[in-house]
């Protein structure tokens, strides 16, 4: 039972992650799919910098929420285990990382979007308001200081990943700390991984503000 519920919450997470909101919404304000745009990722900032601010406010929002249902169900579903199983082992939070894992895995490889998504930052934060909310309070707080002495969301969103991590190892929920800096680390180095392009630009001083263009990037 314990096997067949874990496998329930992962494969839920990675179902719910692969939900595309950025080609959603796309397709829904201007009849385009987004990854032709810009720079092609399937994310908030993209479809906010091709068709407006409304259309990137509802996909931020909305891979938020993803990753909050998500990993609210793998909770649960932990809660339940911890109760009739192993109290050590089904941990509630262990169970909401997990699903993040699985949830932000299925966002940048959406199984219903051809495997092309997002770079994880907007679900992130439904993932770990989940987790442990007054972590992913302090990383927002960095990202939006970031981004308006910056101007650049990438230099923001890795400067909220980093913070994020630390502050996760710093506060973490009760449980065992190599689990959750293993679950943690997962999800920011893809978030790293996500955004190596964008690394690369900044070290040749090339990376956009945000709103500086809407034209197609080669």
């Amino acid at each position: 039972m314990e096997l067949m519920l874990t496998v329930i919450a992962v494969l839920q997470a990675y179902a719910i992650g692969s939900i595309s909101f950025a080609v959603i919404f796309s397709n829904a304000f201007a009849k385009k799919d987004v990854s032709n745009f810009v720079s092609g990722n399937a994310g908030a900032t993209n479809v906010m910098r091709a068709f407006g601010v409304l259309p990137g406010v509802l996909t931020f929002l909305c891979d938020a929420a993803k990753g909050f249902v998500a990993c609210m169900v793998g909770k649960l579903i932990f809660t339940y285990l911890s109760a009739h199983y192993s109290a050590t082992l089904f941990v509630p939070v262990y169970g909401a990382l997990l699903c993040g894992v699985f949830c932000m895995l299925g966002h940048v490889f959406p199984v219903f979007f051809g495997f092309k998504g997002g770079k994880a930052v907007a679900v992130a934060v439904g993932i770990f308001y989940v987790s442990n909310w007054q972590v992913i309070s302090l990383a927002l707080g960095i990202f939006l200081i970031v981004l308006l002495i910056s101007k650049i969301v990438s230099v923001a969103s890795l400067s909220a990943t980093v913070a994020l991590f630390v502050s996760m190892l710093v506060f973490r929920p009760a449980g065992n700390v190599f689990v959750i800096a293993s679950l943690t680390f997962i999800m920011c180095a893809t978030v790293f991984l996500k955004h190596t392009e964008n690394i690369k630009r900044l070290l040749k001083g090339q990376e956009k503000a945000i709103f500086k263009t809407t034209k197609k990037e080669h």
